[in-house]
C-alpha cells in the first residue's frame, strides 16, 4: 500500500500556500503572496490579505496539483493552519480546506502554524533528532524550544519573546532608517556595506541573572531609533548601512547565544533554526560558526521553506497520518492567539450568543 498523500494550506498572515507531502517527501511548493499589497501600508492590513487569500486559494491549490502531477481525487488527507494568525486570514485558509476535504471524501488536520515551522526542516533533512533543541524566529514570535516526537508529545517552551520578536524589531528599525517593508530582507541587504562594530547596540536580556532563554527586543528596538535621532539631532543622516550591520549583529548575537546555551544545559547535540528570520545572512552564519565551534549539529531550512507556505503544514499532516492521530471535529474552528503546546491545533467553534 503506498503511503498518504497531504496537502497542506498556510493562510494566517500574507502568503497563500500550498504544499503537498508524501513520506516525507516534498512533492509540491506553490506561495502566492499579497506582500507588495501590504508595502506602501509599511505593515499587513488584515482585510486586504483576507481577500488576497479569497482571489489565489483556487489558482494556488491547482498549481500545487498540478505541480504533483495529482488530481484532487488522489489525495489522501488535508491539513490546515488553524492558529495563530489573522483570523479573517485564517478562516479564508479553513473554509477552502474544508471544502477540499469535503470535495475528496478525506479527512482534514488543523495544524499549529509554529509546528509548521519546526517541521519544514524534515522535508530537508528527515526526521527531527529527539530531543533537538529548535530556535523558532519569525516577525512575531521568537521562541527556544525543547522537542522530542513533534506530534505525539507536548512542546517544551524554554523561553520566548516577552515583548517584540525579532522579526518585529528589523521591521521598525528599517522603518527608522527609511528602508523599505518587509524590514528584515531591507535590514540584512543594507548590512552588507556596513560595519557591524559601528554601533554599540545593546544585547537584551544577557546579562547575569537575567533569564537565559527569554528574548526581548523592543529594547534594542529603543536604542536603535534614539541612535538615529541623535544623528539627524546633530544635523547628519545615520549610516544606514553601519546602523543595519551593528543591528543585524546584535540580534544574531543574542539569538545564538541563547540556543547554544539551551543546548549545552540541555545535554542536546542538534540545533534547528526556523521561521522567516531563519532566512537572515548574518543570523545563518553567526549559528554555524557557534554550532561548529560547540560540536552542535546545526539544521536550517532552505530559505524557501523559511517563510510561510503550506509544505510545512503539510508535513505536519503527513507526521499526524503516519502517528494515527485522530483528524479534526467537522466543528474544528481558529485561533488567532493559541499558543504552542502541541502540533496539531483543533480548537472547537463556540456556539452563537443568543440574543435576550
Amino acid at each position: 500500500m503506498s503511503a498518504p498523500v497531504v496537502l497542506g494550506i498556510e493562510s494566517s498572515c500574507d502568503e497563500t500556500g500550498v504544499g503537498i507531502v508524501r513520506a516525507g517527501e516534498l512533492l509540491a511548493h506553490v506561495v502566492a503572496s499579497s506582500m507588495d499589497e501590504h508595502a506602501r501600508f509599511g505593515g499587513v492590513v488584515p482585510e486586504i490579505a483576507a481577500r488576497a487569500h479569497l482571489e489565489s486559494f483556487g489558482p494556488v491549490v491547482r498549481r500545487a496539483l498540478d505541480q504533483a502531477g495529482l488530481r484532487l481525487g488522489r489525495i489522501d488527507a488535508v491539513a490546515v493552519t488553524t492558529g495563530p494568525g489573522l483570523s479573517g486570514a485564517l478562516q479564508v485558509g479553513l473554509a477552502g480546506a474544508k471544502s477540499l476535504a469535503y470535495s475528496a471524501g478525506v479527512p482534514l488536520y488543523g495544524v499549529h502554524h509554529l509546528a509548521g515551522h519546526v517541521a519544514a526542516d524534515t522535508l530537508e533533512h528527515g526526521p527531527l533528532p529527539e530531543p533537538c533543541v529548535v530556535l523558532i524566529v519569525s516577525g512575531g514570535h521568537t521562541s527556544l524550544l525543547l522537542v522530542r516526537d513533534l506530534v505525539r508529545e507536548p512542546i517544551l517552551h524554554l523561553g520566548d519573546t516577552l515583548d517584540d520578536a525579532a522579526g518585529e524589531c528589523f521591521d521598525k528599525v528599517a522603518r527608522i532608517l527609511g528602508l523599505p517593508y518587509p524590514g528584515g530582507p531591507a535590514v540584512d541587504r543594507a548590512a552588507r556595506e556596513g560595519d557591524p562594530r559601528a554601533v554599540a547596540f545593546p544585547r537584551p536580556l544577557t546579562r547575569p541573572g537575567d533569564d537565559p532563554y527569554a528574548f526581548s527586543f523592543s529594547g534594542l528596538k529603543t536604542a536603535a531609533a534614539r541612535w538615529a535621532e541623535g544623528c539627524r539631532q546633530r544635523g547628519e543622516e545615520p549610516p544606514v548601512a553601519d546602523g543595519a550591520a551593528s543591528l543585524q549583529e546584535a540580534v544574531a548575537d543574542v539569538l545564538t547565544r541563547k540556543a547554544l546555551a539551551a543546548c549545552r544545559a540541555h545535554d542536546v547535540q542538534t540545533l534547528i533554526v526556523v521561521g522567516g528570520v531563519a532566512a537572515n545572512s548574518r543570523v545563518r552564519t553567526l549559528a554555524e560558526e557557534r554550532c561548529a565551534a560547540a560540536g552542535i549539529e546545526l539544521r536550517v531550512p532552505p530559505l524557501t521553506l523559511c517563510t510561510d507556505n503550506g509544505a510545512m503544514i503539510a508535513a505536519v499532516g503527513d507526521l499526524l497520518v503516519r502517528s494515527g492521530a485522530e483528524p479534526a471535529p467537522l466543528e474544528v474552528s481558529v485561533d488567532p492567539s493559541a499558543p504552542l503546546e502541541y502540533a496539531a491545533l483543533t480548537p472547537l467553534a463556540r456556539p452563537a450568543a443568543h440574543a435576550a
